[in-house]
């Protein structure tokens, strides 16, 4: 069995208020990109995880959420995965959550997925669930209530570009300023991902000052909506047609052959 673990992005995140879990309430527009780590998994007497692939040491084998998947899926049989790490890891992709979602599509896939399956994907992290589907949603509360976002985005070119800077979720959110900004806009997705915004973005540059690096030759490029995803340090940009995404991943690459990129399309 074999499944992509697609790349998540955040068209746009708006934060709302903190909680009192030390949580922050959100409202998000996720994407997904046709791209990501590979899984390939087999039925075997136990549990096995190997990982191979780019960004593979920077795992940690003691809280890898592949492993911590399987841990809270009951099933008749063993199932051993190998994890190819594309995604840069701390990176505003989501890369553990897409792997955690992967194993919950490979489970299903051969034995069924158990009642409550979304709460138990909830406990491994917020963005699990929709990692899960995979599809265009929107997602409030901690980003685990889920609501079906329309798909007109499908097929849209888009290039990732991380300055292969890990950046902890933690200090990103610890640094919002508590104020409220407003709620994400109505319309469908391309309306949404113009007009919202990602509230992360200016605390994460002020951590991490090469986005805002990338950020600017990402827009030098002409997308229509360059943006960073998440809590960073990962930049998106979208274009009209892959011609031109094609254009500036040449360009990216050439002017800055240390960074790491990924071209794909919205699912």
């Amino acid at each position: 069995m074999r499944e992509t673990a697609f790349a998540k992005i955040n068209l746009a995140l708006h934060v709302r208020g903190r909680r009192g879990d030390g949580y922050h309430e959100l409202e998000t527009l996720f994407a997904f990109v046709d791209e990501g780590d590979i899984l390939a998994a087999r039925v075997a007497e136990r549990d096995a995880l190997t990982t191979l692939g780019e960004f593979a040491e920077g795992l940690d084998p003691f809280d890898n959420l592949v492993a911590k998947a399987l841990a809270v899926l009951p099933r008749p049989g063993g199932l051993a995965i190998t994890l190819e790490k594309n995604l840069p890891v701390a990176a505003g992709l989501g890369g553990g959550s897409a792997d955690a979602g992967a194993v919950f599509r490979l489970v299903r896939e051969r034995y069924g997925l158990p009642e409550g399956w979304r709460k138990r994907a909830a406990k491994l992290g917020a963005d699990v669930p929709a990692c899960v589907e995979s599809v265009t949603a929107i997602g409030r509360g901690t980003g685990t209530e889920l609501e079906r976002a329309d798909d007109s985005l499908a097929g849209t070119p888009v290039l990732l570009i991380n300055p292969r800077r890990p950046l902890a979720t933690g200090p990103v959110f610890a640094g919002w300023d508590g104020v409220d900004r407003g709620p994400l806009p109505d319309g469908d997705a391309r309306t949404i991902a113009l007009q919202g915004r990602n509230d992360l973005q200016s605390i994460a540059i002020a951590l991490c000052p090469v986005i805002a690096e990338v950020l600017g030759a990402l827009r030098d490029t002409t997308p229509w909506l360059a943006r960073m995803s998440g809590s960073g340090a990962t930049c998106f940009a979208l274009y009209g047609h892959e011609g031109a995404r094609d254009t500036a991943a040449r360009f990216m690459q050439a002017q800055r052959p240390d960074w790491w990129q990924m071209t794909g399309r919205l699912r």
